[in-house]
């Protein structure tokens, strides 16, 4: 047996001791029970099979069908945290081996091929100078699990790795045993739903925890790291790696459609992210200052270093200076630890990180001539990376809004001030023509004492704020502002303007400018996509824009939506559209000599973007990653990538090592056509205009395609699943294009359909393949050689093998009118049937995931334990729907099973 599958068993059956402890043995016999019949159900799907598990399901009763729910429920976690053990446990054997042997997509193996492929010195670190990998988290409301709960996982994966240490006597392996015992039985006796929506501060504070236990160490880590494996390689050289991995946030600044992001919150939040910098820096420093004990009877020291210490402890409380004299370090030591104290408190804080690194490399400085062979201080050397990577702001907080309110609030402004009756009505030259006007003119247009609407205030309130954080916590504090929704060119100049009434962007009475805001589109739905290189250019050949953008470095961030794209047009279109779209706006902006950041806003779902770090940036456009990648970290994953620091360590490892031979190979000019052929790109371009039709003819064309959705699948119940503070529309409507594409895509996870991860795919590839002799075997060279297609293809299997028809099968009955439900649900078989068939000819595999199996048995392994939640969820929301007066209970067990079946496909939306 593996040793995962000894840990699952292990951990199964420590969960059925906790089963018989608090249910009785017929608890467990239950659960056994309905876990056979649903596996022999899978092996043998006939009706009589059928008929008796769903009998079993039925005839359950509370209390015992809640004991039920939650017994397979927490299976799925402690079969996810073996899992991490598991990622951590290879790790270490690769690491252990004496055979060289190198693990695939580590720093290790990038510098290896970099110097196989004869890189200079000078060539690499001309890369990494370019090189910049911003990962962004958010709290979009996807996040199932209770930190309570993510705590308790981690205590549990932690006696795991302790377990794997092979020199444990009997005593120590048993002390464990019973240790792992208890948590797997806290775990059962622990509440997993919320009993209220989390507020934006809650959010706040669960993002910062992972700054605390994992970012805050890991991130300098794989930077030094990196230098390691550069020097071990090319030992000749001398090597300094700049901060290229950076971490920002949305949590406490994305205001689109939650209106609980106030002003004041983003303060708060910006408060509590330096608060929290501080604290790590005064605990490095005290564990320094033990370090540091050197005495001047034994070491010479830098004149300077003197006398800064004596001219600086003359501005600390008397009390507060090391008494030791001899002690030189510890002196200094007490000094920069009072000053950072007093950050944003008094006089004697440090006015900015700049300060206080200028303090720790002079210590290191003369530090370094007193070690023998100069052997670098990797403790300080830490210290001073962590500063230099977080600051006093800790993490950049974006701020995004709709590109509606700020069309609102400037209508509302020119009106005021007669500029324009009504500016929304405008046409787009009209409207760029009065910005434009605006921006050349130093002179603002808000009036002080005018009483504005409420809305149009907040939006002027937002951009002060800016203002004032970049005085109180330095410019790094908020760097972008995003324009959800961005259609036009008039949509980011709105936003210019904005900035220029509160002093952010500033026109001097010379011509010049100053500019403290990146203003950057978000280009999400298909028809914006396609507009997008034709906005760009407009606001490139504006001198207003193009003064802006030299005092940004003349590089503009545009970012990418992956989730309405998908939701606007299917999966298949909105990932061709959004790889053509960097293609044309990277071309397009050379001519202007204009670099771009590309922001990819991925999902944690396969239908929003979702999946693996440097997967996501292989399938990117080769070109543009030389210039620095952004992506979104979203609420469901950072538990998964995050929480345990030797899992967080490897995401990012193997993030920075794609990016960076990406960018290495990009460097090498002739090599960036070779990426992918004009025939690939021609047969794209036909398989996305088929596979477009084929999705809107259901999604727009069928009229009766909402009601099924909305009764096929728990939409509606997962509005009380208290997991986010932005509610799950951006109006209060239900109109299909109000519906965020988080909820949308939790729904389809639910009901096991997951069609926006892979409808209409089939129909657009199929219809190629047959257009042509030799298209089938086109398509094969493109899975082969083309990274952007084989990863398309790739999360098209994981999606097809996540979802089950079988289990789909029973959503069916929710449908009130059986008609439409058979209808719909028959147009998506067939569609699963066709796309499942013409995938495994492109991959030529036996079976779904045959390249990854063990995904493909992780995928197995889950499916028998996820199929009970899901029919005992199809029974308790026909009861809760026909109830008239629903009791919580009820409505409790349809929430347990939902947060369940999230924990088995470990994915929400």
């Amino acid at each position: 047996m593996t040793p995962l599958r000894q840990d699952i068993r292990s951990l199964g059956e420590m969960l059925g001791n906790v089963l018989v402890h608090q249910g009785g043995q017929e608890l467990l016999d239950k659960v056994e029970r309905i876990r056979k019949l649903t596996k022999e159900l899978r092996n043998t799907p006939d009706a009589s099979n059928y008929e008796t598990l769903k009998k079993e399901i039925t005839d359950l009763k509370p209390p015992m069908r809640s004991q039920v729910i939650r017994a397979f429920s927490i299976y799925f976690h402690l079969v996810n945290i073996a899992e991490q053990n598991h990622r951590i446990r290879r790790r270490r054997e690769y690491q252990l081996r004496d055979d060289h042997s190198v693990q695939p997509f580590s720093l290790e193996s990038a510098v290896q091929n970099l110097k196989e492929n004869d890189y200079s010195k000078d060539v690499i670190q001309d890369v990494l100078e370019k090189l910049s990998l911003e990962l962004i988290i958010t709290a979009h409301p996807t996040e199932a699990t209770k930190r309570t709960v993510l705590e308790i996982q981690k205590r549990i994966g932690n006696i795991l790795k302790k377990l794997d240490v092979e020199q444990l006597t009997k005593r120590e392996r048993e002390d464990l045993l019973d240790s792992l015992q208890n948590e797997v039985t806290v775990l059962w006796q622990t509440d997993e739903l919320r009993e209220r929506k989390p507020t934006v501060m809650d959010e706040v504070r669960n993002g910062l925890y992972y700054f605390d236990h994992t970012l805050f160490d890991v991130l300098p880590d794989i930077h030094q790291e990196l230098e390691h494996q550069l020097q071990e390689k090319y030992p000749e050289e001398d090597w300094s790696v700049p901060n290229f991995l950076h971490f920002g946030s949305w949590i406490g600044g994305d205001r689109d459609g939650n209106p609980n992001v106030t002003p004041e919150v983003t303060w708060k939040t910006l408060n509590k992210q330096r608060k929290l910098i501080l604290e790590k820096y005064e605990a490095s420093l005290t564990d320094l200052m033990k370090r540091f004990s050197q005495s001047l009877s034994h070491i010479h020291v830098s004149e300077r270093l003197k006398s800064s210490i004596e001219e600086e402890e003359t501005w600390i409380p008397e009390d507060k200076v090391w008494r030791v004299e001899k002690e030189i370090y510890r002196r200094k030591f007490a000094i920069i630890l009072e000053r950072l104290r007093n950050v944003g408190e008094s006089e004697i804080g440090y006015d900015s990180s700049e300060e206080f690194l200028e303090d720790l490399q002079m210590i290191q400085e003369t530090a370094l001539e007193h070690q023998p062979g100069n052997r670098e201080l990797k403790s300080l050397r830490k210290l001073i990376r962590q500063v230099e990577l977080f600051g006093f702001h800790l993490a950049t907080l974006d701020i995004r809004n709709h590109s509606g309110e700020h069309e609102s609030a400037m209508t509302e402004l020119l009106q005021k001030v007669g500029i324009a009756e009504d500016y929304s009505s405008l046409t787009e030259e009209k409207k760029i023509e009065t910005l434009h006007d605006i921006l050349k003119d130093p002179r603002p247009i808000s009036l002080l004492n005018e009483d504005y609407s409420e809305a149009t205030q907040q939006i002027l309130n937002a951009f002060h704020m800016i203002r004032e954080a970049h005085k109180e916590f330095g410019k790094r504090s908020i760097e972008v502002y995003l324009i959800s929704m961005t259609e036009a060119a008039s949509d980011v100049l709105e936003v210019l303007v904005l900035a220029k009434e509160a002093g952010i962007y500033r026109l001097h009475t010379d011509g010049t400018v100053e500019s403290d805001l990146n203003v950057a589109p978000l280009l999400e739905t298909v028809n914006d996509l396609v507009a997008g290189p034709d906005i760009l250019k407009t606001l490139f050949e504006l001198d207003v824009f193009a003064k802006h953008l030299s005092k940004r470095g003349n590089q503009q961030e545009i970012m990418l939506g992956y989730s309405d794209g998908s939701k606007d047009g299917g999966t298949l279109t909105a990932n061709w559209r959004l790889y053509r779209a960097q293609q044309e706006i990277h071309e397009m902006a050379r001519g202007y000599n204009i670099s771009l950041k590309f922001f990819h806003g991925r999902g944690g779902s396969l239908g929003r973007g979702g999946g693996p770090l440097h997967r996501s940036l292989l399938s990117q456009p080769a070109e543009t990653l030389g210039d620095g990648v952004k992506i979104t970290e979203q609420g469901e994953v950072l538990s998964s990538r995050y929480l345990i620091r030797e899992i967080a360590y490897r995401s990012l490892e193997q993030g920075a090592s794609t990016l960076l031979e990406g960018a290495a190979n990009v460097s090498r000019e002739s090599e960036q056509g070779h990426h992918r052929e004009e025939a690939w790109e021609n047969a794209m371009e036909e398989i996305s205009e088929k596979s477009l039709e084929k999705y809107q003819s259901l999604v727009f064309g069928d009229p009766d395609f909402l009601t099924y959705f909305n009764e096929a699948t728990p939409l509606n119940e997962l509005g009380e699943l208290n997991i986010g503070s932005r509610p799950m529309k951006r109006k209060d409507s239900s109109k299909f294009e109000n519906l965020r594409a988080i909820p949308w895509v939790f729904a389809w996870t639910q009901s096991r359909q997951l069609l926006p991860a892979w409808f209409a795919s089939g129909t657009g590839l199929a219809d190629y393949r047959d257009q042509g002799q030799d298209h089938l075997k086109l398509l094969q060279q493109m899975y082969e050689n083309w990274p952007f297609f084989r990863s398309t293809i790739n999360n098209l299997q994981m999606a097809l093998a996540k979802a089950d028809i079988q289990t789909a099968r029973e959503y069916k009955s929710l449908v009130k009118d059986e008609a439409v439900g058979q209808r719909i649900f028959d147009t998506i078989v067939e569609e699963y049937n066709r796309t499942k068939e013409v995938l495994l000819q492109i991959t030529q595999d036996e079976e779904l995931l045959d390249h990854q199996p063990t995904i493909q048995d992780s995928v197995r392994l889950r499916n028998p334990y996820v199929d009970p939640m899901n029919f005992l969820q199809v029974e308790l929301i026909k009861d809760l729907r026909n109830a008239e007066d629903p009791n919580d209970e009820l409505l409790t067990e349809v929430l347990l099973t939902i947060s369940g079946v999230a924990a088995g496909l470990r994915n929400t939306g």
